[in-house]
Order: structure tokens, then sequence, then C-alpha cells
């Protein structure tokens, strides 16, 4: 291929995926604005289109009931959809509903289904909730050792919560458990990688 068809088919890539970003990037500046109706009619179009962010933002209006009727299982399928295409916020929040039981009923193996995912990405908040369901026996067997690693991991990868009820825990546990906990946090690897 000659440099000048390649030049050519990039700008005109390039030149479709610009309004396309102009659009999303309108319905932010709609939504940090509180307009919510605006970001709605921004976002929806792209969402249509497959665009990833903007189907994990629908979702988030729908849940919230910002901009449209607060409706959850909207809420699930918009994250759903941007959950399928691995973007991790959108795998936890989906999570989330299914943990919750919002816009369907509970459902803990698909919440730790999603919440795996998105902690596969480094996502702490999905790993605090999976650490959550293994100190709460919620979906999974109770198992401290469990629920300490995964506290561990949201704690570096930032989840706020995670240190505290990672020192809660360990109250309750052995020197043993505690070591055998770190050992297999610092072993843990996304699968995949």
């Amino acid at each position: 291929m000659s440099v000048r068809l390649l030049l050519t088919l990039f700008v005109s890539t390039l030149s479709l995926a610009l309004p396309a970003w102009a659009d999303f990037e309108a319905g932010m500046k709609a939504y940090i604005q509180e307009n919510y109706a605006t970001a709605v009619q921004e976002w929806q179009p792209l969402a249509e289109q497959g665009e990833a962010n903007a189907q994990y933002n629908l979702g988030i209006l729908y849940h919230k009931g910002r901009g449209v009727t607060q409706d959850d299982v909207q809420a699930r399928n918009w994250y759903a959809k941007a959950a399928a295409q691995g973007l991790a916020k959108a795998q936890f929040s989906l999570g989330t509903l299914y943990f919750n039981g919002e816009g369907g009923p509970k459902d803990y193996k698909q919440a730790l289904h999603w919440f795996h995912l998105a902690s596969d990405q480094g996502e702490a908040l999905a790993q605090t909730k999976i650490g959550i369901m293994y100190d709460d026996g919620e979906g999974v067997p109770k198992d401290k050792v469990q629920a300490y690693k995964w506290f561990t991991l949201a704690a570096m990868n930032g989840d706020k919560p995670a240190p505290m009820l990672r020192s809660l825990l360990a109250k309750e546990m052995t020197p043993e458990q505690i070591a055998k906990a770190e050992k297999l946090a610092k072993e843990w690897k996304p699968k995949g990688k």
C-alpha cells in the first residue's frame, strides 16, 4: 500500500471519529452542567451505534433517573452492552445491579462474574465488592482469607474503604490466615495475563 493511500485512509477514519467524539464531549459538558436531557440527546445515538462510554453513561442516567425516567431495566441493558465490550466501570456497575437485584432478580453468580472481569482490569471497587461477598458469604462460601486477599488488592488499587475493611477483618483472623491471604494477594494475577 502506498503512503498516500494509508494517509488518505487515516484522515478519512479520523474525520469519521471526530464528530462522534465531539458529540460525546458535548454530552459530558451537558452532564456536568446538570443538563441531563441534552446529555441523553448527545449520547443516545452514539450508544445505539455501539460506543461503550456512551452506553455506560446512558446506563448511569437511567439508573439515577437523570434526563430520563428512572429505569433499572434500561440501566442494566446499557451497562451490559458496554460491559460486553470490556469497559471495566460498566462491568462493575452491571455487577452491582445484579448484586442488589436492580433491574431484575438478584443474581450473585452474575454479579461475581462481572466483578471478576472488572477486577481483572484493576477496578478497585469490584475487588472490594468481591471481598465483601467472601466476608459475608453472599454467593460464595464465607472465607475470611479470600475476603482479606480481595480487600488487600482493592487497597493496592486505591479503594479508600478497603484498608478499613481489611483492618476490621484482621481482628477476626489468626496470623496464619492473614499471612496466607497476603501471599494470595501477592501471587494474584488477572485472568488472561
